[in-house]
């Protein structure tokens, strides 16, 4: 069976789900295609050649009549949706709705959705995130919905044993030089922490191909303003499968991811994070609520608070038993709930009551 998955650019945490989905449904000899509108750097991820990059509607066009694909899952775009039905694709088409941004600008983008949606779409799938579900119920009571849990390889993502090169504490942080992500929340925490530690590090994991020219001065400035540069350095599209010596390092550095974002869908960071035994510090961004849980799984401070973050995470730096416990709980848990078979389990699930998978 072949599934086509689209999507605008491979990057940042849609191009890992696509990938982690891919692994875990393999094993049941379902295929996934890719088809980006654009290069982006999430392309050296990528190691199938079942991968298409244009925009062109005669390309997307024979991609569709070589696939033989029985479903085409749509993320985010719903103006692709009446494209693909006017290419008389007959098969079953899922509206997939991740990486919508803050509450207000997935409502908009969820309600001017509403048309194409209603119209050409079979389903609409999205993970476990309350205000998601929320939206969608709203905008879409009578379409099928299908929530559940993403998923990670944790094969790949576990703790690689390091040698301590760090001997000072890292802090990192994982994201987009952009407004939800509030990176200049985590160099204002960044900030009263090197005022305790003047030798803590801070790793930012960063996409330069996406920052506007308006942002990186802005973010510039701000790091100016701390006098961060001697603390700060920053790891510009890291290759997805070195991320787990990075977090590991960070582990082993007494340190912790730290994410700041408004709003999260899912927060494929952190669990990445979680699976190798990296301490987690978060603002309560709705997404990491199906699993960060205050203190057993991770630390969550509320948006904004700054002096909140800072004393979570001197417990976090100072307080080394229950940064172990918390560690080695996160661990359990992303092991537990966001596994491959787990996912595979809810999608065939799907595609049985969408009528398209017949094992």
């Amino acid at each position: 069976m072949n599934i086509l998955f689209v999507y605008y650019y491979p990057s940042g945490g849609v191009e890992t789900l696509a990938r982690q989905r891919s692994h875990a449904l393999k094993m049941y000899d379902i295929k996934f295609h890719f088809l980006y509108y654009k290069q982006g750097p999430g392309i050296q991820n990528i190691q199938s050649n079942s991968t298409f990059i244009t925009n062109k509607d005669s390309e997307i066009q024979e991609i569709i009549n070589n696939g033989h694909y029985e479903v085409i899952i749509v993320c985010s775009d719903h103006s692709f949706l009446p494209r693909v039905r006017n290419m008389n694709f007959k098969g079953k088409l899922i509206y997939e709705v991740q990486g919508l941004g803050s509450f207000l600008e997935a409502e908009e983008w969820l309600r001017r959705a509403q048309p194409y949606v209603e119209e050409n779409a079979d389903a609409i799938l999205l993970p476990k995130t309350p205000h998601l579900i929320e939206l969608t119920e709203k905008y879409y009571p009578l379409i099928k919905k299908y929530s559940f849990h993403n998923c990670i390889d944790i094969n790949m993502f576990s703790y690689k044993k390091t040698n301590r090169e760090e001997i000072y504490p890292v802090i990192g942080w994982v994201g987009r030089i952009e407004e939800n992500k509030n990176w200049k929340g985590f160099l204002e925490i960044g900030y009263e922490l090197v005022k305790i530690n003047p030798l803590i590090k801070l790793w930012m994991f960063i996409d330069s191909s996406l920052t506007s020219a308006n942002q990186e001065n802005q973010f510039k400035n701000t790091i100016n303003e701390y006098k961060l540069n001697n603390n700060l350095h920053i790891h510009d599209n890291v290759p997805h499968q070195k991320m787990p010596e990075y977090y590991s390092k960070i582990r082993d550095s007494g340190g912790f991811l730290c994410s700041t974002s408004k709003v999260e869908g899912f927060g494929y960071a952190i669990v990445e994070a979680m699976s190798c035994r990296c301490p987690v510090l978060t603002t309560d961004s709705d997404g990491i609520k199906s699993f960060v849980i205050h203190n057993y799984t991770g630390k969550i401070y509320p948006h904004d608070n700054i002096k909140a973050a800072t004393e979570e995470a001197k417990i976090l730096l100072f307080d080394n038993a229950l940064r172990q416990k918390i560690s080695l709980h996160a661990q359990r848990y992303i092991y537990t709930y966001f596994t491959p078979r787990k996912y595979a389990k809810s999608f065939i699930k799907m595609l049985r009551e969408l009528g398209v998978y017949a094992k």
